[in-house]
């Protein structure tokens, strides 16, 4: 064992190392001593005092055992976890400021913790004397395969993986290991390495558990994080340059957290999901982004900035329609998308939180035969691992351009390659190595290996290697030699293992088809050499195995290399249905018992080849079998059963050597068997615990109440004494007893004397070891009832959860060694000879397995106790070095038993492989039931034999009956005796044959599902069986191609590279070419409708004088405008047919295309013939190939193949029908014949030829057709081969079975045809022949005429008979001649499939070869391709700014002219003799000074605009200063006396716009400077890029001389015959031709007629230059005339100009010359408005005179209105006067008040109110009305109305 390196550090280092580093063990003993001392003072009873801190704690924390019944005592801190909390409780705090310091403060880089005071440490107990190394781990043979992520890579030889609490680094050269222990104690939940390997993190499990980051290779601590999650971790994960860490814990919180772990500071941190958790990676491209994929669920996150800091963002993602699964591998792709894998072997591609496609094979199989466990990125590929042990690899493009077709979702690909890794593998993660020129990768194994697998795909590639194999799951038992240091294992792997765990060595390992469940080494007694193992399967079945060194075999010449050790099966026997749980030896080696959950327990005697004694039935399933050791006076079995029951048998007996063949079953029934039904105590023992502290408790309380009451006697006096009657407390219940409903489990148990065993138990019973004791036997008892209770027990501290789970002993019986439910090893020191445990107080022990699924399945020393080996529930198998005052041998080996004598020749014994094979009980009650089936057969025989006789009678009778007259004959029904038998008979038989067709219904179906599978598999990819037509006459035959149906690859086509090379940018412009113009044309085309719309719509409309006037107007300026613009339009055509004819003229190095084209084809094919093999050889353009266009290639080669193979199959089958045809005319001929020969005499007759038959091999789909009597004959021949034994006569009865098989069908079928053709063939010469059926009557003499008929007849039927003779003979040699024909064909036809076959492989070589350099091509490629782009894009850029330069200095061109033009127009406006000329010129040219108009910039620009101003300004100031001194002499603001004023003022605004031009004209020039920059720059760049290109085309042209290289170097094979080798040397083929070129005829005809050509085409050449010389001559003569034509008529026009003119003008602007067009448009505009204002101006009187009469009619309404209130308020005045008369006249009569009154006095208020109120409406209506406008509001209506 290797442990890291203490390394020193200084004081500050250690310091902090040991705050940091205190371990759980350490406090925890302490205290426990602490708790121990406590005990010791409460037992002692001294007189000390206790405060009420000190009585608290030890109420709540002290627990202690007294003497019970007369019980030993033992004790223990039952509240470890609780003490333990306190004291982290009282570690100081720090102050919040010292806190901050310390967070500001960063760590040091060259800061390392102490891993000695890091990793735990074992537990001992204080004062103990126990030694720290009790047990030193000396080696590791297991490997936790299931554990996530298990198998790291450090560098190209050490690799990392967790073993329990143990880290372990295995150097894969050396085999050395290195270990590195946990911190906590508690586990290690997942590893991690950083991106460039110099350090590895250790996430651990426990309370608050840590993440330890180890410096690599110093193994130091580098770095601790802490409060990550509450009790483990799953994963963690660096980012792309290891700056982070990201990691997530699992239940119950879940925690994802960031961390900057160099700092030991977290980042970010948060829930990452609800429930578990997988995997946790950052983005390899964004470190902001992260995936967390798990049960369920895969969520993707990014770290997002927002108001309140930076924080992780997630979103989960939604599977949509795909049904939610499990995601355990995914991969981040560069742009953002995920892809994972899915449960049932798809990939899922993820984009946005969504499922954008999900990608499958080819017909819908999935990606992978279940789950997908990781996707990887390697070198543009994507690699998938599974679980069905395939490793595919993917394209990347494909993957990333995925997109849906459909709506199921699905898109179906295919890989680029695959490796199926082997048989029973389950590949669970993967990681590359990291060696130069290989693609090796380490590959996890689920299923317990470590492989190395070569993902190059190349014809080197070597196989999948298997470095090392490993149990997988749990392992179920273990066995050490009894003589050397060697051990066994076995597990539900199916396979049991031989170690030598003193070499460190796995030796051999055997399978088996069922799991392994017990172990058991042979004792000496048996096997005196050691060599055998007895081992138990889940089956029930027992093997016994045995050991021996290969090498003490004899060696045979050519043997291959021989292992260290092998095992071969010796006996095997199946005792039991269920798994063997135990196997035991008796102490004398003679009885094998065995045990299982069958709950049965199975003897063998030994010495008789374990002869079966019996068996005996347990009450529960059996889980461990103990026999008594020497010191017991008899030989009993311990037998204990999980459900609570301990058995005791005695040794059975042993029966002679006479068997009873009577006895049924093997089943002992009267052995004398005690019984312990274990009962619950648990809760009495606690109970007394409670009581017993209690009472110390009292005695203390009641010591120091004395105390206190002495001293308040003193002090108070009776006082003191009241007070303390008042503080009596009540006593708290006593705990209930409590037994568990269910038995707790029994884990294990071992004798301690005679009837004596001790048990350890789980569940609610843990925490102690009982001591128990077998009552007597008794008969009559029922011992599911009975209870015994044990009548001892030791505490055991920490095991209250934690149960021991197996025990086993040194071999001086002073050492307990205990493995514990948790993984942990515990071992207790005893005296000598102390069965009893009554010194079991002091141990030692250490965490070693997983705490949480590493239970100790088994546990055992070695032979001479120096070695201790554990094994357990996490595939992990450990050995312990056990301490020793003597000194070990430095080098020790297990010795493997030599073998045999004889061993290689006994013949290996027959193996249960048949989970339902029968158990030896079974067979024996299988064989009596079959004695009883065949005692009943033989009744039923002479049942059938009595019946036999009776029919026979029967048969007799009707037979006589028969021979009666019929008159006297009886009935067939007379002879039934009853009518309803037969029916019932013929009703039950009916019944019988639907029950056996219901029976048979489902191997009906069975045998038709697995029919149309091997159809599917074998026919149906068919496209044509093979067919053989022999000829007739001939030996000769002809078959046909066996054809399977073209694979789809060979129909698809991919883009080449040649076809991708066009960029997008070209694209882009042919697009936005396309566009423009289209746009163009669309807007011509839509302008047009719309002026006819409005010529249309004038025509309909009258005009009026001032339209027509507008009209005129227009129409005299169109006139205008269209003479000016045809004559500009005329001057710019013949401008452009000037440009058009200087362009058209060629440059001085102007070359013509077609002579380029001419001269680039020489070059190519005239001249040297380059060689593909030369070193300098350019390979062509259009002859570059890549793996896409190879593989359309082969595709093609296969297609044409398969046509013409097609088209000869359809030849063959269309020869075929002509044969049966041919045999059917003549089976029709051949019955003619016969007929024909009946009516000759027989001496007439000629041999009838043999009708052909038709072979089965000529119609092989009929092999597939059968009829009943087929079967029957099948089923005879069937029976007929499982009666013989002999496997090699059953595999030729099957061949003859099928071979008669298919000749009875074809027998058959041939049968039926020729019954069809005789059936035809009879018909036939009914109608074709007339021959005469005489009737029966007297012969007489034939006349003359009959004989004369005869005669005739007989004529005419020899030449018939003749004529079919020779028809038959015409058609078998007609079609033999075809048969030949077409075999000529055929011939040919296989001579070219077998050179489009060697094509094939030939193709298929270079394919692979290309494929290999397909990915280095591409990225070249794409480099020239990008290169390519940017050269154009930059050409672009310089073409523009040419342009746009171009464009700059026309303009500056144009405004120097509008300079010119202005000087020379103020000069003609002066005049001639201008006395003031020189003054208004001087003011013309004078500079001023002028304020800039500046568009405001931003912020950025306002230092440089304030610079650039300041320039300006001083410039300006510069002008005014030199323009001083003529300021001085004239003054430009006062016009002269006698000077034109307004020439004055135009001198003014020409200077205005002279200043203007030439601002206009300084712009110009910076920009065409600015532009000027701008292309030097571009041009610098384009010859940068275009060096890169030649540099990247010279690269992709090496690489594709390289591929060529390598291309040439594979074999093609060429056949040719003698006469076309013309390679001769001394008039013989030499023996080496590798020299030699191999040309085709065509090829070699071509270039001797271009010898031939070129002589023709040097001859004609020189006759064209002669030609051209003399042309050229011509043309400049004729070049020189036309210059002196010029210039005269040059000369010509400039005298015209000036005779006319008086001058020279510019013609174009004389003819240009037009109107003012925007005058005229002015002039027009306003025509028009003038006429719009008249029109709204006629509008707005009509609105007028119409609101003016609506305004007469309101006015006329209202007068009316007002009438109608005028005679209202007249009647009012009437009714009330008329009121008060009646009020006068009427209240004298009454005194008082009436009802009636007061009615009617109510009804007219109201009424006056409601009329008030229609008078005030009535009133504003009016008002309304007045106004203009005005709302009408509808009259009131009174209530009496409504009424």
């Amino acid at each position: 064992m290797k442990e890291p390196d203490d390394q020193d550090t200084d004081e500050g280092k250690s310091e902090r190392s040991k705050s940091d580093g205190r371990q759980s063990h350490s406090s925890r003993s302490a205290s426990k001593s602490a708790v121990k001392e406590d005990y010791k003072s409460v037992e002692d009873t001294t007189g000390e005092t206790f405060t009420e801190g000190e009585e608290s704690y030890l109420g709540d924390n002290e627990s202690y055992v007294e003497h019970l019944e007369g019980s030993s005592s033992s004790f223990q801190d039952d509240y470890v976890e609780n003490i333990g909390k306190s004291q982290y409780m009282e570690t100081p705090v720090p102050d919040a400021e010292e806190a901050e310091e310390e967070v500001k403060k960063k760590i040091s880089e060259s800061f390392f913790y102490d891993y000695t005071e890091l990793a735990s440490m074992p537990f001992v107990t204080p004062d103990s004397n126990i030694p720290l190394d009790l047990l030193t781990l000396v080696h590791s043979f297991g490997y936790d395969c299931r554990k996530r992520a298990n198998l790291q890579l450090l560098d190209s030889d050490m690799v990392l993986y967790i073993a329990g609490n143990q880290l372990i680094l295995l150097n894969l050269k050396t085999k050395e290991q290195t270990y590195l222990r946990s911190s906590s104690g508690r586990g290690i939940g997942v590893i991690g390495v950083h991106p460039q390997k110099t350090y590895f993190t250790v996430a651990e499990k426990g309370v608050s558990p840590k993440i330890i980051i180890y410096e690599y290779p110093s193994l130091r601590p580098y770095r601790i994080l802490q409060d990550g999650t509450d009790l483990a971790y799953v994963y963690v994960n660096f980012n792309r340059d290891g700056t982070l860490l990201a990691s997530v814990g699992g239940s119950p919180d879940h925690t994802l957290t960031i961390w900057n772990w160099k700092e030991e500071q977290p980042l970010l941190r948060t829930k990452a999901f609800s429930q578990e958790v997988f995997k946790v990676t950052f983005n390899p491209e964004d470190d902001e982004q992260l995936t967390t994929s798990g049960s369920g669920h895969i969520k993707f996150w990014e770290m997002a900035l927002t108001f309140t800091g930076l924080k992780l963002q997630g979103s989960l993602g939604r599977f949509g329609k795909t049904a939610t699964n499990d995601i355990e591998g995914y991969m981040e792709l560069p742009d953002g998308k995920v892809l994972s894998g899915s449960e049932w072997g798809n990939m899922l591609l993820w984009e946005g939180g969504h499922i954008k496609v999900e990608l499958s094979r080819a017909a819908g199989k999935p990606c992978h035969q279940g789950p997908i466990n990781q996707i990887m990125l390697d070198e543009g590929e994507v690699i998938t691992i599974g679980s069905d042990g395939c490793v595919r690899i993917w394209d990347f493009e494909t993957i990333d351009t995925a997109d849906t077709i459909d709506e199921t979702g699905l898109l179906e690909i295919e890989p680029i390659n695959e490796l199926q890794v082997d048989k029973n593998v389950r590949l669970f993660s993967m990681i590359k190595m990291n060696e130069i020129g290989n693609n090796f990768w380490l590959s996890q194994d689920s299923n317990g290996a470590i492989w190395k697998l070569d993902l190059s795909f190349s014809n080197i590639t070597q196989d999948p290697e298997c470095l090392f194999s490993f149990h997988s799951g749990a392992i179920e038992a273990l066995a050490v030699s009894p003589l050397t240091y060697l051990m066994a294992t076995t597990g539900l792997d199916c396979s049991v293992r031989l170690y030598d765990f003193a070499s460190k060595t796995p030796l051999v390992q055997m399978k088996f088809k069922q799991g392994g469940t017990a172990l058991a080494w042979v004792p000496r007694l048996v096997s005196y050499g050691g060599a055998q193992i007895t081992a138990g399967f889940e089956d029930g079945v027992v093997r016994i195995l045995e050991i021996y060194d290969p090498k003490g075999l004899t060696i045979f010449v050519g043997r291959k290399r021989v292992s260290d050790a092998d095992i071969r099966l010796k006996q095997v026997f199946k005792p039991h249905t269920s798994p063997v749980t135990a196997l035991a030896y008796d102490r004398d080696g003679e009885v094998l018992a065995t045990g299982s959950k069958d709950q049965t327990v199975f003897f063998f005697e030994v010495e008789r080849d374990y002869k079966p004694i019996g068996y005996i039935t347990t009450p529960g399933p059996v889980c461990q079998l103990t026999w008594s050791t020497a010191s017991h006076p008899e030989s009993t079995l311990l037998i204990i059963c999980e459900n609570g029951y301990i058995l005791e048998a005695p040794f059975p007996t042993i029966k002679e050597e006479e068997e009873d063949h009577d006895v049924v079953s093997y089943e002992i029934k009267d052995m004398c068997i005690k019984c312990f039904h274990f009962s619950s105590v648990k809760s009495k023992i606690l109970r007394l615990i409670e009581i017993a502290k209690r009472k110390k408790q009292k005695e203390l309380k009641e010591k120091e109440k004395e105390e206190r009451r002495k001293s308040l006697e003193a002090e108070m006096g009776e006082d003191g004494e009241k007070e303390l009657q008042g503080e009596e407390e009540e006593e708290e219940a006593l705990p209930e007893i409590f037994i568990p409903l269910t038995p707790c489990h029994i884990l294990c148990g071992f004798y301690s004397g005679p009837g004596k065993f001790w048990v350890s138990l789980g569940g609610y019973d843990s925490g102690f070891l009982y001591h128990c004791e077998f009552p007597p036997y008794d008969k009559s008892s029922d011992i599911t009832e009975k209870k015994d209770e044990p009548f001892d027990f030791r505490l055991l501290e920490d095991t209250e959860d934690n149960p021991i789970t197996t025990i086993t002993f040194s071999i001086n019986q002073e050492m307990m060694f205990c493995g514990m439910q948790n993984g942990a090893i515990r071992v207790y020191i005893l005296n000598k000879n102390d069965p009893s445990l009554t010194t079991m107080e002091d141990y030692w022990h250490f965490s070693m397995h997983d705490n949480n699924y590493g239970c100790i399945k088994a546990i055992s020393t070695s032979f001479d106790d120096r070695f201790l080996v554990t094994t357990g529930a996490d595939s992990n198998i450990f050995v312990f070095n056990i301490f020793s005052e003597f000194e070990l041998k430095k080098v020790m080996k297990a010795k493997v038993p030599s073998p045999r004598f004889g061993i290689e020749t006994e013949p290996i014994p027959e193996d249960i492989e048949d989970p339902k094979a029968y158990s030896i009980e079974n067979a024996r009650r299988k064989r009596e039931h079959d004695k009883l089936m065949k005692e009943g057969e033989e009744i039923k025989a002479e049942k059938r034999e009595r019946i036999e006789a009776l029919r026979n009678q029967l048969q007799k009778l009707l037979q006589m009956n028969e021979e009666l007259p019929k008159h006297m004959q009886f009935k067939r029904t007379d002879f039934d005796l009853d009518s309803k038998i037969r029916a019932e008979i013929d009703r039950k038989t009916a019944n019988k044959i639907q029950r056996v067709e219901k029976e048979l219904a489902w191997e009906k179906e069975k045998h038709q599902l697995g029919l149309m599978k091997l159809q599917n598999r074998f026919r149906d990819s068919l496209e044509s069986d093979t067919i053989v037509v022999h000829a007739i006459q001939s030996d000769h035959k002809i078959s046909s191609y066996r054809l399977v149906k073209p694979s789809k690859y060979s129909k698809s086509k991919r883009p080449s590279q040649s076809e991708r090379r066009a960029s997008k940018f070209e694209r882009f412009e042919k697009e936005g070419t396309g566009r423009k113009d289209s746009q163009r044309d669309t807007g011509g085309s839509i302008s047009v409708p719309e002026e006819s719309i409005i010529e249309k719509g004038k025509k309909f409309r009258p005009k009026t004088l001032s339209e027509i006037m507008v009209e005129n107007q227009i129409e005299k300026t169109r006139k205008l405008i269209l003479k000016a613009e045809r004559a500009q339009l005329k001057i710019q055509q013949r401008k452009k047919e000037w440009e058009d004819m200087y362009k058209s003229k060629p440059d001085d190095d102007y070359e013509d295309p077609k002579d380029v084209q001419a001269i680039k084809e020489a070059q190519l094919y005239m001249g040297d013939f380059n060689l593909k093999t030369a070193p300098d050889y350019k390979i062509p353009e259009h002859m570059r190939i890549n793996a896409a266009k190879k593989k359309e290639e082969l595709g093609y080669l296969d297609s044409m193949a398969y046509a013409k193979k097609m088209h000869m199959n359809k030849c063959i089958v269309s020869l075929r029908d002509l044969k049966v045809a041919v045999i059917e005319e003549i089976q029709c001929l051949v019955q003619e014949l016969k007929n024909i020969q009946s009516t000759l005499h027989v001496s007439k007759h000629i041999p009838i030829p043999q009708i052909p038959q038709i072979y089965p091999e000529e119609v092989p789909e009929k092999r597939f057709q059968y009829d009943e009597e087929t079967l029957l004959a099948f089923k005879r021949q069937q029976m007929k081969n499982q009666a013989e034994t002999a496997p090699q006569v059953e595999q030729a009865a099957s061949a003859g079975s099928a071979r008669s098989f298919l000749r009875l069908s074809s027998g058959k079928d041939g049968d039926l045809t020729a019954r069809d053709s005789l059936s035809r063939s009879s018909k036939a010469s009914v109608f074709n022949l007339d021959i005469p059926k005489f009737m029966e009557f007297e012969r007489t003499d034939p006349t003359e005429v009959e004989l004369e008929i005869m005669k005739r007849d007989e004529i005419k039927h020899l030449y018939m008979q003749q004529y079919l003779i020779n028809r038959i003979k015409e058609l078998i040699v007609t079609f033999d001649a075809e048969l030949r024909l077409l075999r000529h064909q055929k011939l040919k036809l296989d001579t070219q499939m077998k050179l489009s076959d060697l094509h094939h492989v030939t193709l298929f070589q270079e394919m692979l070869l290309l494929k290999n350099f397909e990915k280095q091509e591409n990225i070249l490629q794409e480099r020239v391709n990008s290169l390519d782009k940017e050269e154009q894009d930059m050409q672009w850029k310089i073409n523009e700014t040419l342009k746009e330069m171009e464009e700059k200095k026309n303009e500056v061109a144009k405004v120097q002219d509008q300079e010119k033009a202005l000087y020379a127009g103020f000069q003609a406006a002066l005049g001639e003799n201008n006395k003031f000329a020189n003054f208004l010129m001087k003011v013309l040219k004078k500079r001023i000074k002028r304020v800039k108009k500046k568009e405001v910039e931003g912020d950025a620009d306002e230092d440089e605009e304030s610079d650039e101003s300041s320039e300006e300004e001083s410039s300006l100031e510069s002008d005014e200063d030199e323009s001083g001194s003529e300021d001085e002499v004239f003054d430009d603001s006062i016009c002269p006396t006698n000077c034109d004023m307004g020439l004055f003022e135009l001198a003014l605004q020409l200077r205005e716009k002279r200043l203007d031009i030439e601002e206009a004209l300084v712009e110009e020039k910076k920009m065409i400077d600015n532009l000027r920059k701008e292309y030097d720059t571009l041009s610098k760049k384009v010859k940068i890029v275009a060096t890169n290109l030649n540099m990247a085309e010279e690269a992709l042209e090496a690489y594709q001389r390289e591929k060529q290289q390598r291309l040439n170097e594979l074999l093609v094979v060429i056949p040719l015959k003698l006469h076309q080798i013309e390679y001769v040397v001394f008039g013989e083929i030499p023996s080496d031709l590798s020299g030699t070129l191999v040309f085709s005829n065509h090829s070699l005809g071509r270039l001797q007629k271009r010898i031939v050509q070129l002589h023709e085409e040097n001859s004609q050449q020189q006759k064209l230059n002669k030609e051209c010389r003399e042309r050229r001559k011509q043309l400049t003569r004729e070049k020189r005339e036309m210059a002196q034509t010029i210039q005269k008529m040059q000369e010509t026009v400039s005298q015209l100009m000036v005779s006319k003119f008086g001058r020279v003008i510019n013609l174009e602007a004389l003819q240009t010359l037009s109107v003012n067009t925007t005058l005229e448009e002015l002039k027009i505009k306003k025509l028009r408005k003038e006429l719009s204002n008249a029109k709204e101006m006629k509008m707005w009187e009509e609105k007028i005179a119409q609101v003016r009469r609506e305004l007469m009619m309101k006015t006329k309404e209202h007068t009316k209105k007002l009438h109608q209130m005028n005679d209202l308020c007249i009647e009012k005045k009437k009714l009330d006067s008329q009121l008060n008369i009646l009020q006068n006249q009427q209240g004298n009569a009454f005194q008082g008040p009436r009802k009636a009154d007061t009615v009617a006095r109510e009804k007219v208020t109201e009424l006056i109110h409601v009329q008030a109120e229609r008078i005030l409406a009535l009133k504003e209506e009016v008002a309304l009305l007045r106004k203009k406008g005005g709302l009408v509001l509808p009259p009131i209506h009174s209530t009496q109305e409504n009424e």
